[in-house]
């Protein structure tokens, strides 16, 4: 076990592993944020077709997400076990994000379904690979929060960078998601090839490939108590934090009235977040992680009440929103991960093996089907509930219950499941200590 594991990780090392997470996060913003307007208003889809595309997109997820982890898991070679993914994902999801973001003219319902699926594929290779390698690079409590603040503050950094786009540059959405898609991938070259050469994969020898049913495999996983409180805060917050971002620049632009603000408003939100990662890293290691992050959430309930206030013209009071509310995205991206390390230490426990690719793949689809859920039945529901924008705006209020008052009912539940968390620092060291007596 190399050295690193068991005590503090060096910063240079952190560092490398953090670097890809950057023009990740330049890709995630717009996939979130500009890609459903982009679709559904500026060429014309209509964000009823857009929203059940996407959400068709992710329903894919279920299947690609736990195969890919488990693999992962099994991976043998010269190259490590989470390197080959890291490998072969890049030129599966480059050349889609191109086309995804700069469309040829005529693109339509097909172009978006098969472009979106090969990005989210790419990404799902990427992220499974990256946050599992990032879980095995030390066993200690406070050592796994390190590792995901460093790595969820790159991603934060890249999602400001995304922001300043629109905020120095305003050319229009399609020039934005242009410039947005040359940066990513520009920048992913000398991220990854950080991470290939400083960074060690260090995982233990897989155990042998052995047939197994379905039921074998995801029996310990339907019996871990903490791995299903976790998984379901994550779909729930998942969707709390996914409908604002889908209903961002809606929001912005016709309850705001404000359209030219947006890419301001979104800087100072990702920047907030950014700043506010150290913070929360300091407050989990004296009152946990997984209270840490509930208090974060009930921060971001109290903060959003304030949006049905506002009105036209509002930006300035609604900058103040997205900081305070930024403040606590920090907390959400930095600590979940942290605790999904502490859920994979009580499966290898229990199984025998170390399966983190296998759960963080399904993290990661309780993440995309969150997101994907506020995406494919929050669009179609604000234009069931009478919200248009041709020939005038309408149903605004159904614009702010969903924007809103959804996510903070969203939230509360997600406090309550995770509230009462099972394993806080005391019980993962007693769980480090018996897995480490075992391999004796």
């Amino acid at each position: 076990m190399p050295s690193a594991r068991r005590g503090a990780l060096p910063a240079g090392l952190l560092a490398c592993y953090a670097a890809p997470a950057f023009p990740l996060a330049i890709l995630g913003l717009p996939l979130n944020v500009y890609l459903p307007t982009f679709w559904g208003e500026t060429l014309g889809l209509g964000l009823t077709t857009v929203g059940l595309v996407l959400l068709a997109t992710r329903l894919l997820d279920v299947v690609t997400d736990p195969l890919i982890g488990l693999l992962s898991d099994r991976s043998r070679g010269r190259l490590g076990r989470r390197r080959p993914w890291v490998a072969a994902a890049l030129p599966v999801a480059a050349p889609a994000v191109w086309l995804l973001f700069v469309p040829p003219e005529g693109a339509g319902a097909g172009h978006l379904f098969v472009t979106a699926s090969l990005v989210y594929l790419g990404w799902t290779m990427l992220n499974i690979a990256h946050t599992a390698w990032g879980a095995e690079l030390s066993g200690e409590y406070h050592q796994r929060t390190r590792v995901t603040a460093w790595r969820e503050a790159a991603t934060l950094g890249g999602i400001i960078a995304s922001a300043l786009v629109p905020a120095l540059m305003p050319g229009g959405i399609a020039a934005d998601l242009r410039a947005l898609a040359f940066a990513t991938l520009a920048l992913a070259i000398p991220a990854f090839a950080m991470l290939f050469l400083a960074v060690p994969d260090t995982a233990a020898a897989p155990a042998p490939l052995q047939r197994q049913s379905l039921g074998a495999l995801f029996a310990p996983l339907l019996a871990n108590r903490a791995f299903r409180r976790l998984i379901s805060a994550w779909v729930v917050n998942g969707i709390a934090n996914g409908l604002p971002a889908a209903l961002f620049l809606l929001v912005v632009t016709h309850l705001l009235v404000a359209e030219d603000k947006a890419g301001l408003l979104l800087l100072a939100y990702f920047l907030a977040a950014i700043l506010a990662v150290p913070g929360w890293t300091a407050v989990a290691a004296r009152m946990g992680k997984h209270r840490t992050w509930c208090t974060a959430m009930l921060w971001a309930s109290v903060v959003f009440g304030f949006v049905p206030l506002l009105g036209a013209g509002d930006w300035l009071a609604f900058l103040v929103i997205s900081i305070l509310s930024g403040a606590a995205l920090g907390a959400d991206l930095a600590l979940p991960p942290a605790i999904q390390a502490d859920v994979v230490d009580l499966d290898r426990l229990e199984t025998g093996e170390g399966r983190a690719g296998l759960l963080f793949a399904l993290a990661s689809m309780a993440q995309k089907l969150g997101n994907a859920l506020a995406v494919g039945l929050g669009l179609p529901l604000l234009e069931l509930l009478g919200f248009r924008t041709d020939g005038g705006v309408q149903g605004l209020g159904a614009l702010v219950a969903l924007y809103c008052g959804a996510p903070i009912l969203l939230k509360l539940i997600a406090v309550a499941i995770m509230w009462h968390f099972p394993i806080d620092r005391a019980e993962q060291e007693r769980l480090r200590a018996r897995i480490e007596a075992a391999a004796q």
